[in-house]
């Protein structure tokens, strides 16, 4: 399959999503679930962000289809949660990737395969050629939860590195341990507090109620 087209000025448009949806053997009706979701009104409406957990959920899935490894229900959204979510502790990621292997599945290039919310933008506009006329606000909504979880992502690995390099120097007993990095949002005005990212999403306290 080609993943690349043109746009209306004749540009080739090349497209790491299009290239996924081909190597996994997901098919295009996959990239018409995708655009449909995006295009939707009101509450069918997924965001990009949204999406390219959907889209990278479904990479894990494919790839343990494909090593025949068993499961359970709901265990692939759990295992992609241990592979992907700040808040997991380093021995749980660790077991998660360790028990992919086990079944053959090469984790460091499934997770290279993962893609972000641009990526999805691109294949969805660019490659697709889909409109969306509300896109102006949910980008700006998506590119700020992007810089803060990116900034949260730094901050919890190099935490992570610094504790594990202390207890490797006998500075600091620690045994198996969790990090939370959390950025919280308190208004005066109704008293109420939301992560930070919660707030962006639900779009604002619980002034708006008032």
């Amino acid at each position: 399959m080609v993943n690349t087209r043109e746009d209306e000025d004749g540009n080739t448009v090349d497209s790491k999503v299009a290239r996924l949806i081909d190597d996994y053997g997901l098919g295009e009706a996959y990239g018409n679930r995708l655009e449909s979701l995006w295009t939707a009104e009101g509450s069918k409406r997924e965001s990009l962000r949204s999406l390219a957990d959907r889209f990278n959920e479904r990479l894990l899935e494919a790839a343990i289809t494909d090593a025949g490894m068993s499961t359970v229900d709901g265990e692939v959204a759990n295992i992609y949660r241990l592979l992907t979510d700040d808040e997991v502790s380093s021995g749980n990621r660790i077991e998660a990737r360790r028990r992919l292997e086990q079944n053959g599945i090469d984790v460091d290039q499934l997770e290279r395969d993962f893609v972000t919310y641009q990526a999805i933008r691109s294949y969805l506009k660019g490659y697709r050629g889909a409109e969306y006329e509300n896109e102006s606000q949910t980008e700006r909504t998506d590119s700020v939860i992007d810089t803060i979880q990116r900034l949260k992502s730094r901050t919890r690995s190099v935490a992570e590195q610094s504790l594990d390099q202390l207890r490797g120097a006998d500075r600091i007993n620690l045994g198996e341990f969790r990090l939370f990095i959390d950025i919280s949002v308190h208004c005066e005005d109704c008293n109420s507090q939301y992560g930070f990212i919660e707030l962006v999403q639900r779009g604002g306290c619980d002034c708006q109620s008032e």
